[in-house]
This record gives structure tokens, C-alpha cells and sequence, in this order.
């Protein structure tokens, strides 16, 4: 069955129209054959609301009592039911009344979505979620009833019913909204001009996305990549020079000339010879940038031109702004400048290049390109040193060895020596290798000797041919380490992210990953860092987690740093690193988000499972506890009942030994009740943790002492059997003794009145048991090789005494094999057994 389509009307206030523009196409609808219903509609009292009723079918509400009061909500069931075409049903951001079956109205909408039926609803702007802290800030009235952002984007169509606020405010004055007992306070609080424009802005804004989102939707399913200029949004390229500033003021004037623009700024890592940037003056023209309302982005590319154009095209950007160039003429003539480059590649985008005082001029000194690029600084170098050492090495050699040797072979071992130095440190050392290679075959083995002049053609033509080789043979040579140098560098990368990958997989922590990483980057110390949008106040960034030494805390302490995600960033300080290492790191990040969302995720179901289980405890404890309180009281209830019932004697009272017996009952009763109010209370100060205790080894002699002083003359009714040698426990001597008097009073309490309560130990390997049974049957046999089966203690005594004796480290369990009540207590023993002292 295919999904209902789902139709919003959306307001910025009470009072504009949405629930009268609903009933209006519900009208329409069933003027031409649609069958309508109405699920839900509040007609606020509005006359003309109410009218627009009549004539649709609407479904009967479901009354519902909630604490003794009478409440209506819309009947799911009965609208399910009728199977409609459309329903109609108002106020999506609705919190149904504690008893339906879902918690919201949109949740009865999504069933009703489910089900195949077209809804149409009402929504005010300041239901949504997102928006909710402004709303507050711009009113002053927090809301309590919101609605997730992603169920108002799902919606098929979002139609805005909007009103001048002045035209709000006479319809508030002409009773049209409010009740007139209400109409002065509303128009002094909420529905002030300021807070009625503003919240009118703030839905005009978030439908202005909602629509923007759907064109880009649109653009990426049919592969549009030209920007459609339905606004502008002017970009300006960063490289973190000085004239950043310039540039992001100049964009920000353009986007001021535009209403309704916006302003983006971009920086891509350079891998074309420029330096690295320097990660402050990012850091303070990205502040610039968010300071004049506009956003920064940052991105890695081999080819700053084109990933320039790829970024406008699928941010829909209009406008690029660039800077002039900063190179010298000797890189311009051999790659040409970033802004002609770019404007080649725009297109229909428009390119402004603005001139700033660091541009290049005349006078500008020539700047090479960087020769490290192919291979890495370290084989670069090591080849130049090659070439500063190996050529005069061999050529002092040739030269000593001149009389035995000719030039065709002299030229061949220079060949072998540059192909060498291409291997190890790619095409410019070659070429310089080359060059010199040439010069000194020239020098030294041509005649005349020691000159540049050649007097025979042949050997022209020879060191010609020689230097075309070398050149040749150079930048294949040269291509060829490149090649190798990529693929040793992939496949190192790769080695990196599928460590890092596994590394997730085994579920290794947060801090474990970014150790990692900083292995492999070589780096001082990385962290996570995440912004904090909840407060305000707080400082924006906060770390998630770091490794290494002093990791960075904000994102301009770093050196180095990676967007991850929406509001993460991996930041880094150590080496800089390149537009390569850039790109990896940027990957590194993905995952590391990965795991910070799956340990977020983790945490939340912990966290989720613990309050269950608190929760489970909690209501079993008041279970427990209602019960064990309503015997004492019963009791104590009875006692007083009858004494209030004892006939009067001959001197008008009631006999002296019936009231201090019904006395006695009902204080005993009461001091139970007291002591089970205590018992809980302990319960929970065990629970939190706040319940202090001291293990220690304890002897078990001294400990019955006390608990048979406790129970005073009911201590005439237990049977201790005890073994000669007794080794001490480990436990609480005041907890323990408190643990033991309560199982004896409970045995004693179960125990038929003509035999004794049983108390027995038993010893074992490390611990010791202690069998409390009501002396109805069975013995110790088997309590400490495990025979036991754990039952549910249910009564709050035993509840507490057993939560107490595994805080000592021990147990507590019923004795399933035993009938009767037959409680095992097992604790640890503190060492040798000592023998028992005589009595």
C-alpha cells in the first residue's frame, strides 16, 4: 500500500488562519468527490472556524480522565477504521494525554501516513524543535510542546499562512483569537509587533531552507551541476595568506548589496608550491568570516582551480571571489595563474579577482615550483646531495683514468649516474644531473681539454645526444620514481586506514584510535574536538578525546586541522603536513566519527538499559515495601482498634494489663514499621553508593554475640552449630551483625513455635557459609559446593541484607533444596583457621 502524502500548513502565531486554511481545502476536497473526515480540529472558539466544520464527516472524539480530570483526543483507531482518502487533523505538535497509544499527534499521523491516508495538518513555527531556545529568547515563554525538524521536512508540502503582524493584533482586539478576559495581556506579552515579526522571520526563514534543500535535492537527482541563481551566494578563496582580510571585507560588501545572499568562505590545502598556511590567520579570517554572518569551509584538492568550481557548482554558488596572484612570473608562465585557471574552468559562475597589496608585481622576484611534490623532501634532497657528490666523484675518477678511456663510455656512466638520481629523487635532479653531467664531459673529456669549445662535430654531436638522453631517460626515470613513490605512499595509506578500520571493528576506544593516528601521521599530539551548541555561554569547543602530550584543545591551538563532521573537528599539532597527508587525515576523520557515534550510541543504550533497571528496582522495592509495611500497620491499626474497644472496669477505665498488652502490640507494630522505613532508606543510600563501610577480618564469635544480644530473649530459640575452627571474614563488623540478627529474626518469626531457629557454618575453600533456616527440616549439606538455587527476595529485609552482603564482597541467596525459610550466607574468610575459644 502506498504512503499517505503529508500536507503542513505552517504559521508563524496563533491566530493567522492555519486551522481555517485546513478546513478550507478539506471543503474543497470533498466538493469534488475526495472522502474526507475529520480527525482532529480545535476550533478555539471562532465562529467562523466552526462553520467551515460543517458539512465533513468527523470522527467522534475519545474521551480519556487523566488525575480526575476529562480530556478528549482524536480517536486513531475509528479514523484507521473509516479508511479515508484525506484527514484532517490539527495542531501535528500536540502532546496526546498520558494513556494513548502514542506519546505526540504526529506519531498518530505517522500511523495514518502508514495506512495510506493523506493528512493534512497545522503547524506554528515555534513547535519545532530546533528553533525552540530562540522562541524563548524572542518571548520570553519556553514551549513544552515540540516537534523533531525531520518530521516537518519529511512532509510532502509545507504551505506558510502568513499575516501582517498589525493585522494579527486587530484580529486579537476584535476577539477573533482570544477570549476578551485574555486579549490585553496577549497583546503586551507574546503578541507584541517584535516578537510577531520575528517569530514571522524565523518561519519565512526555515520554509526559505526547507525549499532550498528540495532544489538541491532536485539538482542532484537530475545531475544539474550550472548553479541556478535563485540567490546569490558569493564565495571567496582563502589561502591563508595576508590578503584573506581584504578579500572576505570585499566579498562581504557584495553580499550586503544583495538582500537575501550569502556568504561563503572557502580554503582549499595548497599542493601547487605555495606554503602551507599558517593555521593562525586562518584561524582569525574564519572568525572574520562567522563574525559578518557567513560560513567557513575547508577542503583538500590536487588542483586548486578545479576544486575551487567543484565546490561553487554543488553549493550552487554565483559568485568566486579570488585574489590576485601572489606567484612569481616564472611559476605563472609555467602554470599560469589560480584566477585564470579558475575562470576558464567557471563557466556561467562569475569570477571577481581582486588586487590587494601582496599581489605580484613587476618587481616581483621569480619563484620556483616546488620540487618535492614528486617524491617527498627526503628523496628530493638525498638526490641533489647524489648529484653535488656522485658527479665530481666520478668524474675525478674518469678523469685520472682519461688516456684509458673514451668519451662514449665516459657519457654512458654519467647516463647510468643520472638515471641513478631520477630513480631516488625524480625529474628536477635528473634534469640538473643532466645538465652538469654535460658540462663536465664537455670540460674535462673533450678537446680541447679544460674548455666549453668542441673542436670536433663528432663530439658536438655525441655530447648532443648524450644530453638529449639524459633528459629523456630523466623524466622517464623520473616518471617512473614518481609512480613508485605513489604507490609505496598508497599503499601505506591504506595500511593506515585498514588499521584504523580494524582497529574500529575490535572496538577499541575513542583515545586508542587517535593514538593511532598520531602514530602513523608522525604527529605531537591530536584530538577530537566537538562544538558546543547547547551552551551558549561555555566555551564554544569542547574535547572529546586527545592522545599524545598536551593535546590542542581549540581549533587554532592546533597546526593542523580536519573538519570530521557537523560540529567535529580532528585537530593536530606537530609537523605540516601535506595536501596527500591532508587528504588521508580528512579519511582518518570520517572513521573517527564513526566511533565517537557508535560510543555515543553505546553510552545512550547503557545508559537506557541502567534506568530500566533502576526503574524495575525502584518499583519492585515499593512493591515490596507497601507489603511489608501493611502488616505492622494492620497490626498496630487492630491493636489500637481494640483498645478503643476494651469495656470499662468498675472505676469507669479499661483493665490496666489489656491496655499495656494492646500498647505493647502497638508499638511493636509501629517500631517494625520504623525500622522497614530505615531499611529502605539504607536500601537507597546503598544503591547510590553513599552508605559507607569498612571491610576488615572480623571473628565470627564476637559478631553472634552481638546478634544474639540484639534479639534479646528470642535468642533462647536458635540452635547455633558451629565447627571448632573458624577462620576470620572479611566483611563489616556492624554490617555483618546487622545482616545476621535480621535473617535470625526472620527465621524465628517463620519458625513453628515448638522448635528453635537454626544457625549453622560451614567452611570452604576461601569463604565461609552460614545457613539460617526456621529449624523445620534439611541441614548445611551442599550450601557451600553450590547446591543452592537463587529465588527472588522480595521482602525489603532481605532485599537490603542481601544488596548488603555483595557490597562485603559476599553473597545471599535462598535455599531452593530446603523448604521452609533457609537462607544462605557466603562470604570471603580472611585467612588460616583459628581454633574456637573455649566458652
Amino acid at each position: 500500500m502506498p504512503r499517505g502524502r503529508l500536507r503542513i500548513y505552517l504559521g508563524a502565531a496563533p491566530g493567522v488562519g492555519k486551522t481555517y486554511a485546513m478546513l478550507e481545502e478539506g471543503q474543497q476536497l470533498r466538493s469534488i468527490g475526495a472522502d474526507v473526515v475529520v480527525g482532529f480540529v480545535e476550533p478555539h472558539g471562532r465562529r467562523p472556524t466552526a462553520a467551515l466544520v460543517e458539512g465533513l464527516e468527523t470522527i467522534p472524539r475519545r474521551s480519556m480522565t487523566h488525575r480526575g480530570a476529562a480530556f478528549t483526543e482524536m480517536d486513531l483507531d475509528a479514523v484507521l477504521a473509516c479508511r479515508p482518502q484525506v484527514a484532517l487533523v490539527d495542531e501535528l505538535a500536540h502532546t496526546n494525554v498520558p494513556g494513548s497509544r502514542n506519546t505526540k499527534r504526529w506519531q498518530d499521523v505517522e500511523e495514518l501516513l502508514d495506512a495510506g491516508t493523506d493528512v493534512v495538518t497545522t503547524l506554528n513555527v515555534q513547535h519545532l524543535e530546533s528553533l525552540g531556545d530562540v522562541v524563548r529568547q524572542i518571548t520570553g515563554v519556553p514551549q513544552r510542546e515540540t516537534l523533531p525538524d525531520e518530521v516537518a521536512r519529511r512532509a510532502d508540502q509545507i504551505e506558510l499562512v502568513d499575516l501582517e503582524p498589525e493585522l494579527l493584533r486587530r484580529r486579537m482586539l476584535h476577539g477573533e483569537i482570544y477570549p476578551s478576559d485574555r486579549v490585553e495581556a496577549a497583546l503586551t506579552h507574546y503578541f507584541r509587533v517584535g516578537n510577531l515579526t520575528a517569530l514571522r522571520e524565523l518561519a519565512l526563514l526555515w520554509l526559505a531552507d526547507r525549499v532550498e534543500e528540495g532544489l538541491q535535492r532536485y539538482r542532484a537527482e537530475h545531475g544539474i551541476t550550472a548553479p541556478w541563481e535563485t540567490r546569490e551566494r558569493i564565495m571567496v578563496a582563502l589561502t591563508g595568506g595576508p590578503e584573506g582580510e581584504t578579500l572576505i571585507r570585499r566579498a562581504a560588501r557584495v553580499t550586503a548589496r544583495t538582500p537575501g545572499s550569502e556568504l561563503l568562505a572557502l580554503h582549499v590545502v595548497p599542493s601547487d608550491g605555495l606554503v602551507h598556511a599558517d593555521p593562525a590567520a586562518l584561524t582569525a579570517q574564519r572568525a572574520l568570516v562567522e563574525s559578518l554572518g557567513g560560513s567557513y569551509h575547508q577542503t583538500s584538492g590536487e588542483d586548486l582551480p578545479a576544486t575551487l568550481v567543484q565546490f561553487a557548482e554543488a553549493e550552487n554558488v554565483t559568485q568566486i571571489v579570488l585574489g590576485a596572484s601572489r606567484r612569481g612570473r616564472l611559476s605563472t608562465f609555467l602554470y599560469g595563474s589560480v584566477g585564470h585557471r579558475t575562470i576558464r574552468r567557471s563557466g556561467p559562475i562569475d569570477v571577481l579577482v581582486v588586487t590587494h597589496e601582496h599581489a605580484a608585481g613587476e618587481s616581483s622576484p621569480l619563484r620556483l615550483p616546488h620540487p618535492t611534490r614528486a617524491t617527498g623532501p627526503r628523496r628530493f634532497w638525498a638526490a641533489m646531495l647524489m648529484t653535488a657528490v656522485a658527479l665530481p666523484a666520478l668524474t675525478l675518477l674518469l678523469a685520472a683514468l682519461r688516456d684509458d678511456v673514451e668519451l662514449a663510455f665516459v657519457l654512458v656512466l654519467y647516463l647510468l649516474t643520472i638515471v641513478v638520481i631520477a630513480l631516488v629523487g625524480g625529474l628536477v635532479p635528473a634534469l640538473l644531473a643532466a645538465l652538469a653531467a654535460g658540462l663536465l664531459a664537455d670540460y674535462y673529456f673533450t678537446a680541447p681539454l679544460h674548455s666549453l669549445h668542441v673542436e670536433r662535430t663528432s663530439d658536438v654531436l655525441a655530447l648532443v645526444v648524450f644530453v638529449v638522453t639524459a633528459v629523456v631517460v630523466g623524466m622517464a626515470s623520473g616518471t617512473a620514481a614518481r609512480r613508485t613513490y605513489e604507490a609505496v605512499r598508497a599503499r601505506s595509506e591504506a595500511r593506515a586506514l585498514s588499521r584504523l578500520a580494524a582497529a574500529l571493528m575490535h572496538g577499541e576506544g575513542l583515545a586508542s584510535l587517535l593514538e593511532q593516528v598520531r602514530e602513523d601521521f608522525g604527529l605531537d599530539a591530536v584530538s577530537l574536538l566537538a562544538e558546543d551548541t547547547e551552551h551558549p555561554a561555555a566555551p564554544r569547543w569542547h574535547m572529546v578525546a586527545g592522545a599524545g602530550e598536551d593535546p590542542p584543545e581549540r581549533p587554532y591551538d592546533a597546526d593542523v586541522e580536519s573538519p570530521a563532521a557537523d560540529g567535529l573537528i580532528l585537530a593536530a599539532r606537530g609537523r605540516s603536513l601535506s595536501s596527500d597527508d591532508r587528504l588521508v587525515l580528512e579519511a582518518c576523520a570520517a572513521q573517527l566519527v564513526m566511533a565517537h557515534v557508535h560510543g555515543r550510541l553505546a553510552a545512550v543504550a547503557a545508559e537506557t538499559g541502567l534506568r530500566a533497571e533502576a526503574e524495575h528496582t525502584r518499583a519492585s522495592l515499593l512493591l515490596a515495601a507497601s507489603r511489608d509495611l501493611r502488616a505492622p500497620l494492620r497490626t498496630a491499626d487492630e491493636a489500637l482498634h481494640r483498645l478503643s474497644s476494651l469495656p470499662a472496669g468498675p472505676d469507669s477505665r479499661p483493665p490496666v494489663r489489656e491496655v499495656e498488652r494492646f500498647l505493647a502490640t502497638a508499638r511493636s507494630s509501629v517500631r517494625r514499621a520504623v525500622q522497614l522505613v530505615t531499611d529502605l532508606d539504607d536500601l537507597s543510600r546503598l544503591h547510590a553508593e553513599s552508605l559507607d563501610m569498612y571491610p576488615r577480618p572480623v571473628d565470627l564469635d564476637e559478631v553472634l554475640t552481638a546478634v544474639l544480644d540484639i534479639l534479646g530473649p528470642g535468642s533462647q530459640r536458635i540452635r547455633c552449630s558451629l565447627p571448632e575452627q573458624l577462620p576470620d571474614v572479611i566483611a563489616d563488623a556492624a554490617v555483618l551483625t546487622r545482616v545476621l540478627a535480621a535473617l535470625a529474626a526472620e527465621a524465628l518469626r517463620h519458625a513453628p513455635p515448638e522448635r528453635p531457629a537454626d544457625l549453622t557454618a560451614e567452611t570452604g575453600p576461601g569463604r565461609l557459609a552460614i545457613l539460617v533456616t526456621d529449624g523445620t527440616t534439611g541441614d548445611a549439606d551442599g550450601v557451600v559446593s553450590g547446591k543452592q538455587e537463587g529465588r527472588t527476595t522480595d521482602s525489603v529485609i532481605l532485599r537490603l541484607s542481601r544488596d548488603l552482603a555483595e557490597a562485603m564482597g559476599g553473597t545471599l541467596a535462598p535455599v531452593a533444596a530446603l523448604p521452609g525459610f533457609a537462607m544462605v550466607l557466603t562470604l570471603p574468610t580472611a585467612g588460616p583457621l583459628a581454633s574456637r575459644k573455649p566458652a
